[in-house]
Order: C-alpha cells, then sequence, then structure tokens
C-alpha cells in the first residue's frame, strides 16, 4: 500500500500531538523531507532568568523535525537530538522552526532544524536522527491511531 500525501500524515499528526498544539505552534509547510513551524512565545514559557526555557525552544525544533521526517508517509521515531542555543528568546518573540533532511538511508534520516526569531536572527540550531521504518501511518490502511513521530 502506498503511504499517505505529505498532507493527510501532518493532520493525523497534529490531530494526536498535544505538545505542538499547546506551544501554539502552526505548521506553515510540511513535505517529505522539510517542514516550518511557526509559534510566539508566551509569557508561561519564562524561565527563572526571564528568558524562554531551552525545552520550549528545543519542543518546537522537535516538532517541526518530526512533521519533516514523518511527511513521507512512514513513521521514523527519534533516535538522537542535540541542541544549541546561539541567543536567547524573550516572551514575545515569533520563532520559526525549518526543518530540512540532509541525508536519508533506508533506515536513518538525519535532519538539522534552524530556529530564528522575527528578525530572522539564529537563537537555536538543532541536529536529529530517525530511525525510518517501513510501516506506513495508520491512515494509509484506515487503522486509526499508532505509532509516534520523532
Amino acid at each position: 500500500m502506498p503511504p499517505p500525501s505529505p498532507q493527510a500524515v501532518v493532520a493525523h499528526l497534529l490531530a494526536g500531538d498535544a505538545v505542538t498544539r499547546w506551544l501554539g505552534a502552526e505548521v506553515l509547510e510540511a513535505s517529505a523531507g522539510r517542514s516550518v513551524l511557526r509559534m510566539v512565545v508566551r509569557e508561561d514559557f519564562v524561565n527563572g532568568f526571564g528568558t524562554v526555557h531551552g525545552g520550549i525552544t528545543f519542543a518546537l525544533a522537535d516538532s517541526a523535525f518530526a512533521f519533516a521526517t514523518n511527511a513521507g508517509g512512514f513513521i521514523s521515531v527519534a533516535v538522537d537530538c542535540t541542541i544549541s542555543f546561539p541567543a536567547a528568546v524573550r516572551p514575545g518573540d515569533v520563532l520559526v522552526a525549518t526543518a530540512v533532511e540532509q541525508v536519508t538511508t533506508n533506515k536513518l534520516a538525519f535532519c538539522e532544524v534552524t530556529v530564528t526569531n522575527q528578525d530572522e536572527q539564529p537563537v537555536a540550531f538543532f541536529r536529529g536522527t530517525v530511525y525510518r521504518t517501513t510501516r506506513p501511518h495508520a491512515l494509509a490502511a484506515g487503522r486509526g491511531t499508532e505509532g509516534s513521530a520523532a
């Protein structure tokens, strides 16, 4: 059975993705190997230093990673992820996370995500690896929800 369309996969993943919805992230683009998400940073994302908690920025980058690596229709799950924070994020900032697969094999995909603020200044560099299964997302077979994104 062929994999479902990228749009169907994204809608399916987003419907079950409470964290991306909680962040208030909007999927601007998603295709096999690429996604772009945007969110406005809220006051309740602040840590004890008055800047945004790194986990919030990581979560946005991780969501972009998941959409880019799963939009091809096959279940892909994270193996590892790293992130660097070259600049602070503050409440009110508008973040854009752009995920692009760099290399894909039959079993692995390597993806880079750059997160920028409203001034197009990089605020995070994320790199992740997914294990790519041969199982299409459940919606391809009409089986309801199954598996997890990256």
